[in-house]
Parts: C-alpha cells; structure tokens; sequence
C-alpha cells in the first residue's frame, strides 16, 4: 500500500474516529505530506510500514534546515506521531519509530491581550450605519464576551443561541458542545443584528444551505475564519492601535479579564472549553505578572 492511500485513510480516521475538526486534519495531513516528500526524495523505497527511526531523525534534521519556527517542527512531529497512532490502532506496524523522538523545547508564549479601553476603542470605531458594521459590532462583542474560537463564530447556529437565558451552544474541538453565557450587551447587539439586518436589503438572504447560521456575507453565506481576521485587521489599523490582533485575541482577553477579576479557573476552564486545566492556567501567568508589577513598584524593600 503507498503513502496516498493510508494518508487517505489517515484522514478518513481523523474525521470519523476522532470527530476532528477540518482545519485539524488539514494540519496533520500536511505533516504527513511533508514526511511522504522527504522520503521520496531521500529514501524511495521506504513506505509509512518500514520508516525507521533514523529516517525520521534524518527528516526533522531536513524540517530544522528548512528554518521552521520550533513551534512549527514540534506540530509537525505532533502530527507524525499521531500518524503513527492511527497505524498501531490498524496493526499495519507493529513498532511506532516515532515513539523516542523528542521536539524541540518550547518556551510558553504567553498569548496578546487588549485592555478594555481598547476593546472599547475597537467597537466604538465599527460604523453600525452599515449593514456590515452592525454584523462586525455583534461578531466582536461576542467574542469578548464569550471567549469563542473564530472556528465556533463562524459555525454559531441562530437556533443555538437561547437569549432567554442568555447562553450560547458552542460546538467546539472534536464536536464537543458546551454552554456558554453571554454578556447582555453582547446579545442585544446579535439579536438586533439577526433580527433587524442579517439577509435584508442591500444584501442578499440567507443562500441554500446557510440559513441556520448567525453571521453571514453580503452574499448570504456563512463567513470565513479569513474575513474575520481581515475585520479585525483592518478595524486595529484604522484605529490606530499599535498591535497585531486577531479573533483570538479577544478570546485570550475574554479569559485575562475574568481570571484579573477573580473569576474561579474551573469556571473559566469550561467555558473556554479546554480539556485540561493547564491550558487555562497560562492566563494566571498575565495576572502573576501583573501582581509581579505591583510589588516591584509599590513595596518599599523591592
């Protein structure tokens, strides 16, 4: 069997057995693609089934020369391993040679955040007169106010959205659902945006397909994870803010915030939607360092 067909049914076992999202397997196929062109320039004959361990010591050597970011080796030998994983779980290999590799070390970056003065700055700038305005002000409170990856923006179904009780059912990592409040600002501007602008006049209703969706194009089609950083490119420059955002950056401001004001990790933990506690905990780090700040300034023997 070649290397395209057990990636094509690598692929198939991401979506099927690990309900993995499409971004997700796009990332790991691509690994694995990077590895099928190394061995095919490097050792011809070599299939996934008789890779060896040096092979793949030779092949993160290549991935290190190309001058890839140590984040970006470390996803890669992620994706190699999970590659592996799905052979073991087949028995089509019996030993995995990727199981002794080790990733470059990694420093934890602690991720970008805005005050809220700026996020202010930012939803004050939107011009609500236009359609597209409204929707932008609505996109952004809402992931302020309930921390959602631009992945679960983009797939937010208006039925999924219980205004009565103000919270939203987010469909997250591996199709996992969860709850999520949102604040009352945020759902006056999203109802005011579903019910008075979305699919009306200039632009076009809801298209086959999209109907269920919150937030559409001028086209009637679910908006892209692209358009939304473009958005939010295009808003921080006109309001010259000096710093490169994204939608996550709300996400990690969203969870700064709560975590600044006393909020409990646990509660935090779910609604972000992180498996683990340690993810969330990065956010105590912003606060220690903040803390850090206060002491260094105000102490009298610091």
């Amino acid at each position: 069997m070649n290397w395209d067909l057990h990636i094509k049914h690598f692929t198939h076992y991401l979506k099927i057995e690990r309900s993995l999202s499409a971004n997700s397997i796009e990332a790991y196929v691509h690994d694995v693609s990077l590895l099928k062109q190394f061995v095919g320039m490097s050792y011809p004959q070599t299939t996934p089934l008789t890779l060896t361990t040096k092979q793949c010591q030779h092949f993160l050597q290549y991935v290190n020369e190309l001058g890839m970011s140590a984040h970006s080796q470390a996803r890669i030998l992620s994706g190699l391993k999970s590659f592996y994983k799905y052979l073991l779980f087949e028995s089509l290999v019996e030993k995995d040679p990727t199981a002794l590799l080790e990733g470059p070390k990694l420093g934890r970056k602690l991720p970008d955040t805005l005050s809220y003065p700026e996020i202010e700055k930012l939803l004050l700038a939107i011009d609500q007169s236009k359609p597209e305005g409204a929707r932008n002000r609505a996109m952004l409170e809402v992931l302020y106010s309930s921390g959602l990856r631009v992945s679960e923006l983009v797939d937010l179904k208006v039925n999924n959205v219980h205004a009565d009780i103000g919270f939203l059912r987010v469909v997250g990592k591996g199709n996992k659902e969860r709850l999520v409040p949102i604040g009352r600002d945020a759902l006056k501007y999203m109802m005011l945006y579903v019910n008075e602008v979305r699919g009306k006049a200039p632009h076009k209703p809801a298209q086959k397909g999209f109907e269920g969706f919150v937030f559409l194009n001028r086209n009637g089609k679910k908006l892209t994870r692209v358009m939304i950083f473009t958005i939010i490119k295009n808003l921080a420059l006109e309001t010259g803010l000096n710093k490169t955002i994204s939608p996550h950056t709300f996400r990690h401001s969203f969870a700064t915030h709560l975590i600044e004001g006393g909020a409990d990790l646990r509660a935090v933990q779910e609604m972000l939607g992180h498996e683990s506690i340690t993810t969330t905990e990065i956010y105590t780090h912003l606060d220690r360092d903040y803390l850090r700040q206060v002491i260094k300034e105000f102490h009298p023997r610091s």
